[in-house]
């Protein structure tokens, strides 16, 4: 613990001050935490020792990122999976528990995000509709386990132990964001594939939606 902690607060005082004394440094901070402690605070109301001493309080070091991702959901008001959540809860697990990017007691995950120019009900549509799903999908093998239209939609991913999230968040008047984690990836270079792989395949959905084709 101690030694995590050090990097915590050597990155801390990186990200805070805006400089470091090598590209390594900067890089080594950014690894650790998710962003600066001025855009965490803008976004969560808390800046990240406020968050490490609260999650330390509840015990999320004993916990399971999924346990502690909900704990933090309802902290802030959104769903686990929400970008908020998920990047205190992440660099709180790499800081404090010495996990790399990504990594979870259950194996690795990515998460890829784009704001897509369509309503949520259309974009929910592209998604979890395996008619709709295979112009912008065609070899990805999901099976839908459970889907709330038009809010989120879980998936199995091929015939493996990894699983597709995918969460929709109205932006504005026909604007909604979508964001795909992929979990339980075996290791950090399946985990790198895949985060190519669904920065491609969300590129093709939104080229889809805003193309003004929904086939």
């Amino acid at each position: 613990m101690a030694k995590t902690g050090e990097s915590y607060t050597a990155a801390r005082a990186v990200l805070l001050s805006g400089t470091a004394e090598s590209g390594a440094e900067a890089g080594a901070a950014k690894a650790v935490l998710a962003t600066s402690d001025e855009t965490i605070r803008e976004r969560t109301g808390r800046g990240w020792e406020e968050w490490f001493d609260l999650l330390d309080e509840w015990g999320a070091a004993e916990k399971s990122h999924r346990e502690t991702a909900r704990w933090v959901a309802d902290q802030l008001g959104v769903v686990p999976l929400a970008w908020n959540a998920q990047a205190v809860v992440g660099s709180y697990e790499r800081a404090r528990l010495g996990r790399a990017v990504g990594q979870h007691e259950d194996g690795f995950t990515v998460s890829v995000s784009r704001t897509v120019g369509a309503s949520a009900e259309r974009l929910y549509d592209a998604v979890v509709d395996p008619s709709l799903r295979a112009s912008w999908l065609p070899d990805g093998k999901l099976t839908e386990r459970t889907a709330t239209r038009p809010a989120s939609a879980r998936f199995d991913w091929d015939s493996g132990p990894s699983r597709v999230h995918v969460v929709f968040d109205v932006r504005d008047a026909g604007r909604t964001r979508v964001t795909v984690s992929h979990v339980r990836l075996a290791d950090e270079d399946a985990a790198a594939a895949m985060k190519e792989f669904w920065r491609e395949r969300l590129d093709a959905l939104k080229a889809r939606l805003e193309g003004g084709s929904d086939a």
